[in-house]
């Protein structure tokens, strides 16, 4: 039997997996599809596909064609009991210098001097939480799957000498994702003076499949031993002192969320880098195990073969011959292998699996497992099911059932909606305003009563104040947006909408892992580019950075709010969820037409981890909010402060450098006449729309502040000279799909390249000119204008 066919609730043993690519294969076996491992068949999403499978006590996703490649035997029951191990009391941790033997142990680095570390670990083992207890540091925590997309750096609190990076969560150290290469590449190159390996205590066994191959490394090392606290809570219990000797470094229990352990864990860290210890194991194939020791033989011989090799590109050579025989590029490219030397090794690994009865890949991946087996055996009391999976599990025959995840993700969606722009964002955003236009009234009456120049004051007031002052009345309506969409990405939400949208997507040539970068676009386009950095194929990635301009970011919402707000008084709330229904639509036509074009082929499959539901940490939620408050803040201040002194400066001087008293004769005027018949065809052909416009390729909220130092005021009465509610609405869709903004296409050229970057400005610019004349050309045809 295959995998794709296992009926709910069964439970089977992996027989085999086959795959035409050698790099999923090794993929699905790191995620401990091993044969030999029991799985056990969860549900299936609401359309059918993909698949939710529970295995060494985490749930992970697969489509059915993936599922299909992999063999069972004995399917049976699921077992309702879960095999007992014996439960070990806690003992005292370890002193430094104790329960270990490390390799190493001189002084390499004096007291004081600086010291690197690099924080390496699974996805959602609570890795960034640590980073922000070890640093202070004010960085975003998700919870779904690759949420560090970038490199973090950080001085650890109370040790101003060392610094810390986090780096992203990876599950091995196979270059399958962009991710994996970009830790390993890291760790290799840099050469940091001591790893922190965070491993998840409730999924110990998944955790530690990284842990071996951070070992391999031989850089100094410490392991945190994260959510302790659970697993003791549980009934569970892990014998560190003893784990510790089987790994050959030392492990320190922590709770990250509450800072349990923290300090004791930065105290052996420093520790271990500044007396250079190295693990004090590197070997975990044993003489006598599968195959009568092949896979001990196959490493042992080729790191004898290769270890001058290994020692002049200062690669670890254990590390170096284990990605010998995974086949890894990287690796062999680094060696500078001759023919020959290729050819002995591939001769010793031939070997190797004509010995032991398997792959070269399945026999590796069963190697480490196996061990890790042991290791749990000796040394962890698992858990009876926690409460946090439990919860989970309630939760999700709702948000992930087969009738309700749409009609829940849809409801959830629009609570967001309605929270942001009616309940909670409404009334916050008109106590903004009050202050900011009392703000703006005490100014303008101090510089009248001290006699100002009226140019000076009109600079002040009619430039400066008013454009800063109409973006940030949006503030509260940007701020509960992030708010809400950061809940739901930390509570592990986001995941699950992945799970239930894969098949959806797949029919855009897209997987469910792209839906979250898109979504993450409705907060900002920025951050949505570079977390596509999580997508393992390129054809996925390019294709969702190409679509996620499409999606509304917050920073059009105060050019929706102002115009809608003016035009359409008494159905704000509709016109500004149309325009993010149809920025939706648009990019999935897109994606249609560019899946018969530039993107052949299929997408990469739908591998995930499903972590349990968390409570969003409310401390982290709120630093969000704050660090998003003064980011926008300080693009008030900056990028629209200039913009709104340079709009202030052409809109008030002519070519002579007169103050004009018709703003139709000013320096603005002249640009905005150039580019006002581009428009024309659109309906808003006044070169004031223009100007706005194109401010607005700095930043969307340019667009308000530009038309109300243009204006002189951002009423409805001032609006409705230049747009009609027709006209309005077209005005608004040209913005909502022309690009972002400057930042959003240079990250695009820093993630991809300036081809790509160039490709995605006339791709929006198109798109949001021929959608805008389309809504023109229909509203004139049915007699709106």
């Amino acid at each position: 039997m295959r995998l794709d066919a296992l009926e709910i609730g069964k439970d089977a043993i992996i027989a085999s997996v086959a795959s035409d690519d050698a790099a999923l294969r090794q993929h699905i076996l790191d995620m401990g599809l091993t044969p030999g491992t029991e799985v056990t068949m969860m549900k299936y999403a609401p359309m059918g596909d993909p698949m939710e499978i529970r295995l060494r006590g985490y749930e992970l996703t697969l489509r059915r064609a993936d599922a299909a490649r992999i063999e069972l035997v004995d399917v049976h029951d699921t077992d309702a009991v879960a095999a007992a191990n014996p439960h070990r009391e806690a003992c005292a941790h370890p002193a430094l210098g104790e329960g270990v033997t490390p390799r190493g142990g001189k002084m390499a680095i004096a007291a004081g001097d600086p010291i690197r570390f690099a924080l390496a670990g699974n996805q959602n083992c609570g890795k960034t939480t640590l980073f922000n207890q070890l640093t202070g540091s004010n960085q975003h925590v998700g919870n779904f799957p690759g949420v560090t997309v970038d490199r973090k750096d950080g001085t650890v609190r109370n040790h101003p000498e060392a610094t810390v990076t986090d780096l992203p969560g990876i599950y091995s150290l196979s270059p399958y994702t962009g991710e994996e290469v970009v830790s390993r590449q890291f760790i290799l190159d840099s050469r940091p003076d001591a790893l922190i390996n965070i491993i998840d205590a409730t999924n110990i066994e998944r955790n530690l499949y990284l842990t071996l191959q951070l070992i391999e490394l031989d850089r100094p090392m410490v392991v945190a031993l994260n959510m302790m606290d659970e697993v003791l809570a549980n009934g569970g219990s892990v014998d560190v002192n003893r784990l510790e000797g089987q790994l050959g470094v030392p492990v320190v229990p922590i709770s990250a969320v509450k800072g349990e352990g923290i300090d004791e864990l930065v105290e052996h860290a420093v520790h271990v880098a500044r007396f250079d210890e190295r693990p004090g194991r590197l070997d975990f194939c044993t003489p006598d195990g599968p195959g009568g020791g092949a896979v001990h033989r196959c490493i042992h011989g080729i790191a004898s073969l290769i270890e001058d090799h290994a020692h002049a590109s200062q690669i670890p050579v254990r590390f170096a011959a284990t990605k010998l025989v995974e086949g890894d590029e990287l690796v062999i490219s680094a060696l500078h292998l001759d023919k020959n030397e290729l050819d002995g090794i591939e001769h010793i690994i031939s070997q190797m699996e004509e010995e032991s009865g398997t792959d070269r890949l399945s026999a590796l991946a069963d190697m480490r497992f196996s061990f890790i087996e042991g290791v749990c055996q000796a040394c962890v009391t698992k858990p009876h099911e926690s409460r946090e999976h439990l919860r989970s599990v309630a939760i999700d025959r709702v948000l992930t059932g087969r009738y309700t995840a749409i009609p829940m993700f849809l409801l959830i969606m629009a609570a967001v909606f309605w929270l942001t722009f009616g309940a909670v964002g409404a009334p916050l955003q008109g106590l903004m305003e009050q202050l900011v236009g009392a703000g703006i009234s005490a100014i303008d009456d101090a510089l009248t009563a001290f006699g100002t120049n009226p140019v000076v004051k009109s600079l002040v007031v009619d430039g400066v104040l008013a454009g800063v002052g109409s973006v940030l009345s949006f503030l509260p309506i940007i701020v509960v947006l992030f708010l809400l969409l950061s809940i739901l990405e930390d509570s592990g939400y986001m995941a699950r909408v992945a799970f239930v949208m894969d098949k959806v997507l797949r029919r855009f040539g897209l997987s469910g892992r792209s839906f979250v970068p898109m979504l993450v676009g409705f907060g900002c386009s920025v951050p949505a580019i570079m977390s596509t950095r999580t997508l393992p194929s390129e054809h996925d990635r390019k294709m969702t950075v190409m679509l996620t301009p499409f999606m509304s970011c917050s920073a059009k919402l105060p050019v929706y709010g102002l115009l809608c707000a003016a035009f359409f008084p008494q159905a704000t709330v509709p016109a500004i969820v149309s325009l993010y229904v149809l920025g939706i639509v648009v990019g999935m036509v897109v994606a249609l037409v560019l899946r018969r074009t530039a993107f052949k082929g299929e997408p990469v499959p739908f591998i995930m981890e499903l972590p349990n539901y968390r409570l969003p940490g409310f401390k982290t939620t709120l630093m969000l909010a704050w660090d998003k408050a003064k980011g926008f803040v300080t693009k008030a201040f900056t990028i629209i402060f200039v913009a709104s002194v340079v709009v202030w400066f052409l809109q008030t001087f002519d070519v002579r450098m007169n103050v004009v008293s018709d703003q139709s004769q000013s320096l603005l005027a002249m640009v905005g006449g150039f580019i006002a018949p581009v428009f024309a065809p659109l309906g808003f052909g006044d070169w004031r729309a223009s100007c706005a416009l194109v401010c607005g390729l700095l930043a969307k909220e340019s667009v308000i502040s530009t038309l109300t130092v243009l204006l002189g005021s951002s009423s409805a009465t001032a609006l409705t000279g230049m747009f009609v509610p027709a006209t309005a609405y077209v005005f608004l869709v040209f913005t909502l799909l022309y690009p972002p903004c400057v930042a959003a296409i240079g990250t695009v050229k820093s993630e991809l390249g300036g081809r790509y970057a160039v490709a995605v400005f006339a791709l929006q610019v198109g798109v949001a000119w021929l959608v805008a004349f389309a809504f023109h050309t229909v509203m004139l045809a049915v007699g709106v204008l």
